[in-house]
Protein backbone atom coordinates (compact mmCIF):
# COMPACT_ATOMS: atom_id res chain seq x y z
CA UNK A 1 0.00 0.00 0.00
CA UNK A 2 1.95 3.46 -0.88
CA UNK A 3 2.06 6.08 1.48
CA UNK A 4 0.64 9.32 1.38
CA UNK A 5 4.00 11.04 0.40
CA UNK A 6 4.24 8.89 -2.45
CA UNK A 7 0.53 9.23 -3.53
CA UNK A 8 1.57 13.19 -3.17
CA UNK A 9 4.10 12.20 -5.82
CA UNK A 10 1.92 10.54 -7.88
CA UNK A 11 -0.64 13.59 -8.17
CA UNK A 12 1.66 16.49 -7.82
CA UNK A 13 5.02 15.16 -9.71
CA UNK A 14 8.08 15.89 -7.77
CA UNK A 15 8.60 19.55 -7.95
CA UNK A 16 5.96 20.86 -5.56
CA UNK A 17 6.71 17.97 -2.78
CA UNK A 18 10.57 19.19 -3.04
CA UNK A 19 9.86 22.83 -2.52
CA UNK A 20 6.78 21.95 -0.11
CA UNK A 21 8.57 19.96 2.31
CA UNK A 22 11.43 21.81 2.70
CA UNK A 23 10.02 25.10 3.02
CA UNK A 24 8.29 23.22 6.25
CA UNK A 25 11.40 21.72 7.32
CA UNK A 26 12.72 24.99 7.67
CA UNK A 27 9.67 26.07 9.51
CA UNK A 28 10.34 23.28 11.82
CA UNK A 29 13.69 24.79 12.54
CA UNK A 30 12.78 27.88 13.90
CA UNK A 31 11.06 27.20 16.64
CA UNK A 32 14.24 24.80 17.97
CA UNK A 33 16.11 27.65 17.78
CA UNK A 34 13.77 29.74 20.93
CA UNK A 35 13.90 27.08 24.01
CA UNK A 36 16.23 28.27 26.68
CA UNK A 37 18.06 26.51 29.48
CA UNK A 38 15.29 24.44 31.25
CA UNK A 39 12.67 24.43 28.19
CA UNK A 40 10.41 21.59 28.79
CA UNK A 41 11.03 19.11 25.79
CA UNK A 42 6.98 18.36 24.90
CA UNK A 43 5.88 22.32 24.53
CA UNK A 44 9.66 23.70 23.39
CA UNK A 45 10.77 21.03 21.10
CA UNK A 46 8.42 18.37 20.72
CA UNK A 47 5.89 20.27 17.92
CA UNK A 48 8.95 21.75 16.28
CA UNK A 49 10.59 18.47 15.34
CA UNK A 50 7.50 17.17 14.27
CA UNK A 51 6.63 20.05 11.54
CA UNK A 52 10.43 19.62 10.78
CA UNK A 53 9.68 15.32 10.38
CA UNK A 54 6.54 15.95 8.40
CA UNK A 55 8.55 18.31 5.92
CA UNK A 56 11.15 15.59 5.56
CA UNK A 57 9.09 13.28 4.83
CA UNK A 58 7.61 15.42 2.19
CA UNK A 59 11.14 15.66 0.27
CA UNK A 60 11.66 11.77 0.59
CA UNK A 61 9.38 10.05 -1.87
CA UNK A 62 10.03 12.65 -4.77
CA UNK A 63 13.60 12.34 -4.29
CA UNK A 64 13.76 8.54 -4.14
CA UNK A 65 11.64 9.05 -7.63
CA UNK A 66 13.98 11.37 -9.37
CA UNK A 67 16.89 8.79 -8.35
CA UNK A 68 15.04 5.61 -9.75
CA UNK A 69 13.43 7.25 -12.43
CA UNK A 70 17.04 8.05 -13.82
CA UNK A 71 18.51 4.96 -14.06
CA UNK A 72 17.60 1.53 -15.67
CA UNK A 73 15.49 -1.47 -13.86
CA UNK A 74 18.44 -3.55 -14.12
CA UNK A 75 20.18 -0.65 -11.94
CA UNK A 76 18.20 -0.09 -8.87
CA UNK A 77 20.11 -1.72 -6.95
CA UNK A 78 23.35 -0.36 -7.81
CA UNK A 79 21.86 3.03 -7.36
CA UNK A 80 20.17 2.58 -4.23
CA UNK A 81 23.59 1.53 -2.91
CA UNK A 82 25.30 4.61 -4.58
CA UNK A 83 22.60 6.27 -2.40
CA UNK A 84 23.12 4.93 0.54
CA UNK A 85 26.88 5.42 0.87
CA UNK A 86 26.05 9.55 -0.21
CA UNK A 87 23.49 9.83 2.28
CA UNK A 88 25.66 8.28 4.73
CA UNK A 89 28.66 10.04 3.88
CA UNK A 90 26.93 13.36 3.41
CA UNK A 91 25.66 13.18 6.76
CA UNK A 92 29.26 12.82 8.78
CA UNK A 93 30.23 15.70 6.40
CA UNK A 94 27.41 17.84 8.09
CA UNK A 95 28.01 16.59 11.45
CA UNK A 96 32.02 17.63 10.96
CA UNK A 97 30.76 21.19 9.63
CA UNK A 98 28.35 21.81 12.03
CA UNK A 99 30.65 20.96 14.70
CA UNK A 100 32.68 23.62 13.85
CA UNK A 101 30.02 25.91 13.87
CA UNK A 102 29.21 24.61 17.61
CA UNK A 103 32.29 24.71 19.02
CA UNK A 104 33.36 28.43 17.51
CA UNK A 105 29.48 29.87 18.13
CA UNK A 106 30.33 28.34 21.91
CA UNK A 107 33.68 30.06 22.31
CA UNK A 108 32.67 32.96 20.99
CA UNK A 109 29.47 33.26 22.92
CA UNK A 110 31.49 31.96 26.86
CA UNK A 111 34.15 35.00 25.57
CA UNK A 112 31.70 37.62 25.56
CA UNK A 113 30.18 36.37 28.96
CA UNK A 114 33.23 35.68 31.13
CA UNK A 115 34.28 38.95 29.66
CA UNK A 116 31.52 40.56 32.22
CA UNK A 117 31.97 38.60 35.21
CA UNK A 118 35.97 40.24 35.40
CA UNK A 119 37.47 36.76 36.32
CA UNK A 120 40.99 35.25 37.89
CA UNK A 121 43.72 34.46 35.31
CA UNK A 122 43.58 30.85 36.85
CA UNK A 123 39.74 30.76 36.78
CA UNK A 124 40.19 31.62 33.05
CA UNK A 125 42.98 29.39 32.65
CA UNK A 126 40.61 26.62 33.89
CA UNK A 127 37.88 27.06 31.54
CA UNK A 128 40.54 27.24 28.97
CA UNK A 129 41.27 23.83 29.12
CA UNK A 130 36.87 22.80 30.08
CA UNK A 131 36.09 24.60 25.96
CA UNK A 132 36.42 21.30 24.59
CA UNK A 133 33.70 19.94 26.87
CA UNK A 134 30.89 22.33 25.64
CA UNK A 135 27.87 22.73 27.97
CA UNK A 136 29.62 19.90 30.26
CA UNK A 137 32.70 22.20 30.96
CA UNK A 138 32.82 22.98 34.47
CA UNK A 139 35.35 24.90 37.53
CA UNK A 140 36.54 21.72 39.27
CA UNK A 141 35.39 21.47 43.19
CA UNK A 142 39.34 22.12 44.38
CA UNK A 143 39.03 25.54 43.29
CA UNK A 144 37.52 27.63 45.68
CA UNK A 145 34.74 30.13 44.97
CA UNK A 146 31.98 32.06 45.50
CA UNK A 147 28.48 30.54 45.08
CA UNK A 148 27.53 33.61 43.36
CA UNK A 149 30.39 33.47 40.67
CA UNK A 150 29.84 29.70 40.36
CA UNK A 151 26.23 30.11 39.53
CA UNK A 152 27.54 32.83 37.15
CA UNK A 153 30.19 30.60 35.27
CA UNK A 154 27.62 27.87 35.00
CA UNK A 155 24.66 30.23 33.55
CA UNK A 156 27.53 31.69 31.18
CA UNK A 157 28.20 28.12 29.93
CA UNK A 158 24.82 27.29 29.40
CA UNK A 159 23.38 30.28 27.85
CA UNK A 160 26.64 29.76 25.29
CA UNK A 161 25.74 26.73 24.73
CA UNK A 162 22.19 27.42 24.15
CA UNK A 163 23.65 30.11 21.75
CA UNK A 164 26.16 27.10 20.04
CA UNK A 165 22.54 25.34 19.61
CA UNK A 166 20.38 28.12 18.01
CA UNK A 167 22.94 28.51 15.57
CA UNK A 168 22.40 25.39 14.47
CA UNK A 169 19.21 25.93 14.08
CA UNK A 170 19.20 29.00 12.08
CA UNK A 171 22.02 27.51 9.73
CA UNK A 172 19.64 24.04 9.62
CA UNK A 173 16.74 26.87 8.31
CA UNK A 174 19.11 28.83 5.55
CA UNK A 175 19.87 25.47 4.39
CA UNK A 176 16.21 23.84 4.12
CA UNK A 177 15.36 27.25 2.44
CA UNK A 178 17.56 26.88 -0.09
CA UNK A 179 16.83 23.47 -0.63
CA UNK A 180 13.22 24.54 -0.88
CA UNK A 181 14.66 27.76 -3.93
CA UNK A 182 16.68 25.06 -5.63
CA UNK A 183 14.15 22.60 -6.15
CA UNK A 184 11.60 24.90 -7.44
CA UNK A 185 14.19 26.96 -9.37
CA UNK A 186 15.94 23.77 -10.90
CA UNK A 187 13.29 20.93 -11.33
CA UNK A 188 11.59 21.09 -14.59
CA UNK A 189 8.25 19.03 -15.08
CA UNK A 190 6.23 18.46 -18.51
Amino acid sequence: MPQWSDNLVNYYGVKLPLTIGPLIAAVGFIPLAIPGINACYWIAFFPAIVVLAFGIKISVAPLTKILFGTVRQSQTSVACGINNAISRTAGLIAIAIFNIFVFNGFNYSLDQRLAKLNLSDQILSILEKQRINLAAAKIPDYITISEQLKNGLEQAIALSYVDSFRLIMFIGAVLALLSAIVGFLTINEP
